[in-house]
């Protein structure tokens, strides 16, 4: 029991259960099934990108700019779709945003794999040049003319129902998130690669040394997080039915923030998927129902920062603890 109540997971679902309690007790709107879906709707872009920012962390890495990545292979899709295909399926769509993403990542993935750079810098770099680029050189309006697939696909539900005011709908975008998820999920449970992106965070020249292709494994990892943040960016703007060039960029320390909440370490090494999710539904609800109880939006990024601060405090106590005690032990 102890040992439950120690893992992260376990403090940030208390923590997610006080904070929709302390909301719903004092806005009962919170517990809608309105609300509900509109905070699922809020969730599918962030998950997303979540899934592919945790296997970065977990490889010891930093990639910020995996949102200049999704808004320029949504944009660029858009532009490409209405020249040549504006009849196509949505599907088109989306293999096209897909591959835009990773060749975006295989960038990122070369600098980082033949150079050696800090992964912070390099993707730092190429935020700024990717949307830099976008917005001077591809273009920088507001595209609301879609292709009537996208439009098709932003007025589909999975479930409609009627409330007092309005109709409340489940999107079934929804499922490309739990692909993404389920997709991670086994990569990192059940495969070689997975256990190779672990042992590279956990200690990189123990990796080297231990046979795996380390150079081979940072090209997968950057190009899959482009490749997901091209469906990530696609998702958005089908789901927004238009394409804006100023979308998305600036979500990176959000989700970051999620990944790190549900308990991966910056350092490298350690991460679960259920832990992300649980990240995810924490920073999504402080988004968007803290205003539900009278938070000022000024003020919600006060109260997100100390929530981050909490939950990723208080494990590093714990690491620390657990490890003064294991040296005692040592000593003995």
């Amino acid at each position: 029991m102890k040992r439950l109540l120690r893992r992260n997971e376990t403090l940030v679902a208390l923590t997610i259960i006080g904070l929709s309690l302390v909301i719903g007790l004092n806005n009962p709107t919170f517990f809608t099934i309105g609300n509900v879906f509109d905070l699922l709707r809020s969730s599918i872009v962030t998950g997303i990108f979540a899934m592919a920012v945790l296997i970065v962390i977990i490889s010891g890495g930093i990639d910020v700019s995996f949102t200049a990545i999704a808004v320029f292979a949504m944009y660029s899709t858009i532009k490409l779709t209405l020249a040549y295909a504006p009849n196509s399926p949505i599907w088109v769509g989306f293999l096209i945003s897909a591959t835009i993403g990773l060749g975006l990542g295989l960038i990122n993935a070369f600098f980082i794999a033949k150079f050696k750079l800090p992964t912070l810098i390099v993707t730092l770099g190429t935020l700024s040049m990717i949307h830099g680029f976008l917005l001077f050189a591809i273009g920088n309006r507001i595209i609301r003319d879609v292709p009537p697939s996208w439009t098709t696909f932003a007025r589909t539900a999975l479930v409609r129902i009627q409330l007092e005011r309005g109709i409340a709908n489940l999107h079934p975008a929804v499922f490309i998130t739990l692909s993404v998820i389920l997709l991670v999920w086994v990569l990192l449970k059940y495969t070689m690669l997975g256990r190779s992106i672990y042992a590279l965070g956990g200690a990189p020249e123990a990796a080297e040394r231990a046979g795996f292709n380390i150079p081979r494994i940072q090209y997968f990892i950057y190009g899959f997080v482009g490749l997901v943040s091209g469906i990530a960016g696609m998702t958005f703007g089908s789901m927004a039915r238009q394409a804006n060039p100023q979308d998305i960029v600036g979500l990176e320390l959000g989700v970051i923030a999620a990944v790190v909440l549900g308990g991966a370490q910056l350092t490298g090494g350690k991460g679960t998927v259920i832990g992300t999710i649980l990240g995810v539904i924490l920073v999504v609800i402080a988004n968007n129902s803290l205003i539900l109880i009278g938070v000022p939006s000024v003020w919600q990024r006060v109260v997100i920062g100390i929530i981050i601060l909490v939950g990723t405090g208080i494990p590093a106590v714990q690491a620390r603890r657990a490890g003064k005690h294991a040296y005692s032990l040592v000593d003995v």
